[in-house]
């Protein structure tokens, strides 16, 4: 495989320095859950139905936070947002190990709310500092890294809690979203393309949330659905096999076809539709319930998992490339709505699919819905273009964008 492409996107400026900071930055972010989730069954005794009910306080905050950062993003600039967030999340994990557990539930919202737009920021500044014919290479390895974070954010969370007192896992939180917030506030990627200002008024929602956007969007929750779905009934299905102790390494295998579909992916020559991609994962993802054993499981993943990273590489890549860079920040901030949405959604439509007619049929009914939900969005996504005819930006000012 030709890694030119690769070797490109990594020699300009700023590009390493960024994608390393961005590794760092989203680990506190892939920790958050398991950290409530052991934190309530461990620290407070309590059940996993509890336990689940915080970690859905907070995914439920993060759903409404993201685009309101976003768009603070693009109004007030990088380094403001990290501070307001960063504060937000030192107040909300420093207080949350004295917290009894209904005002937990109410720490873990405003936990989701004020979390830092590390992703969205990333992938601006991506779009900022990379020529747009190679911007597709570097959000593919922007794709991997959130892959590696998630693989190293859960696991370092389990470590940390199992072996601290309780509680010092949230201190441990908080910790991590203090010193990733001072480095990203730190190096200050730029978020707009060089000597694009701030308008003096911004632009108007229906100016740039078109058709093509919201099937865009639909799309990515379809996709980040099927992945939850495919993650519980993988364990579900080792676990009536009798084979549990095997579930964490199927995970990681799975993690790793999809960093291994990201990098054939990044490296093509020509693109490949968000939709294509993301109806042919969920098609793929059908039939691994007809595998039988760890072993069948694993080789059953493979397709469907090549396909994830390229997924949620061609949704960012082709948001960047309908939406104006003004209005960037609060569309990626809606955009990782959608995933959010479709990640809470997968798990419990898969639970009630496993209690009712067995983990098998989870596999088929998460591939399903995903690939009729990726067939109702087709049309709109089609049809395309603004909404209005109105300019996508308004005039900007004479002076500087200050990020």
């Amino acid at each position: 495989m030709d890694l030119t492409p690769y070797r490109r996107v990594l020699a300009v400026p700023g590009v390493r320095s960024l994608l390393l900071v961005g590794i760092l930055a989203r680990v506190p972010t892939a920790a958050v859950a398991m950290t409530l989730t052991l934190h309530v069954s461990t620290a407070l005794g309590l059940s996993w139905a509890r336990a689940g009910l915080v970690t859905a306080a907070y995914t439920v905050g993060a759903a409404i936070g993201q685009p309101l950062t976003g768009r603070l993003l693009d109004r007030r600039g990088l380094r403001l947002t990290m501070l307001l967030t960063t504060i937000g999340q030192v107040v909300a994990w420093g207080l949350a190990p004295h917290l009894p557990y209904e005002p937990l539930v109410l720490a873990a919202l405003v936990g989701g709310v004020s979390g830092p737009p590390t992703f969205s920021a990333v992938r601006l500044s991506l779009a900022a500092l990379v020529p747009a014919d190679q911007r597709r290479t570097a959000f593919a390895l922007d794709s991997m890294i959130v892959e590696l974070s998630y693989m190293v954010g859960p696991a370092l969370a389990v470590a940390l809690v199992t072996s601290l007192s309780p509680g010092w896992g949230l201190y441990a939180l908080a910790a991590g979203f203090a010193a990733t917030g001072v480095l990203v506030w730190w190096l200050d990627p730029p978020t707009r393309p060089e000597g694009e200002a701030i308008p003096e008024v911004a632009p108007r929602r229906r100016t740039w949330i078109s058709p093509r956007l919201i099937a865009l969007m639909v799309t990515a929750a379809a996709a980040t659905f099927v992945l939850s779905a495919t993650e519980i009934t993988v364990v579900a299905t080792l676990t009536e096999a009798d084979a549990q102790r095997w579930a964490g390494l199927t995970i990681a295998a799975w993690c790793g076809y999809s960093l291994m579909g990201g990098l054939v992916f990044g490296a093509l020559r020509r693109p490949v539709s968000a939709l294509t991609l993301v109806a042919g994962m969920a098609a793929l993802t059908m039939p691994v319930g007809l595998a039988s054993g760890w072993p069948g499981i694993l080789l059953a993943l493979l397709p469907s998992g090549l396909l994830c990273a390229p997924s949620m590489t061609a949704t960012v890549d082709k948001l960047t490339d309908i939406v104006p860079p003004v209005a960037r920040g609060e569309a990626n901030g809606l955009l990782g709505s959608a995933f959010t949405v479709g990640m809470a959604a997968g798990a419990p439509l898969a639970g009630v699919v496993i209690d009712g007619f067995g983990a098998p049929w989870a596999f088929a009914a998460a591939g399903g819905l995903g690939v009729l939900v990726v067939l109702a969005a087709g049309p709109a996504y089609r049809r395309g273009g603004r909404p209005t005819d109105e300019p996508a930006a308004m005039p900007p000012v004479s002076a500087p964008t200050a990020v």
